[in-house]
């Protein structure tokens, strides 16, 4: 049985929501999958999984969020060499310049991107939920 990590910062909802249809998505599949808010994972917990999804919206002049998302994926950075990951979030502004970057960043790292990201803009939406549900099952 695959094991994925879910994990997410989520100030309005929004991305929380998109985290739950990830989380839907790979437990429909068949995976013992489990949700963290980044407060609550770290890089020594990525070892314990197979895949993991990262959730995080845009924040400021679109980047991740400063105080507890992106210390957290700066430590996990450094260990997604050979990793299958996937990535979501939500924006209000912009044009998703954020999940460009974020993306890159994972690349670079060595991620193995198992599918496109999933953005939306504000409340997430049926077929964004959707994407996020695909996405899940795309960690497995």
């Amino acid at each position: 049985m695959s094991k994925v990590a879910v994990v997410f910062w989520s100030g309005t909802g929004n991305t929380e929501q998109m985290a739950s249809a990830v989380l839907e998505g790979a437990k429909e599949k068949g995976a013992e999958a489990v949700l963290y808010g980044a407060a609550e994972f770290s890089a020594s917990m990525l070892g314990d999984y197979d895949a993991a999804a990262f959730g995080c919206p845009a924040m400021g002049d679109e980047v991740l969020e400063e105080d507890e998302f992106q210390p957290m994926w700066d430590s996990c950075e450094g260990n997604l060499n050979g990793k299958k990951i996937a990535l979501f979030g939500s924006y209000g502004w912009g044009d998703g310049d954020w999940m460009r970057s974020w993306e890159e960043s994972c690349k670079n790292a060595g991620a193995v991107m198992v599918c496109d990201s999933v953005i939306c803009n504000e409340e997430p939406d049926e077929d964004a939920l959707s994407a996020c549900r695909a996405l899940g099952a795309a960690l497995v």
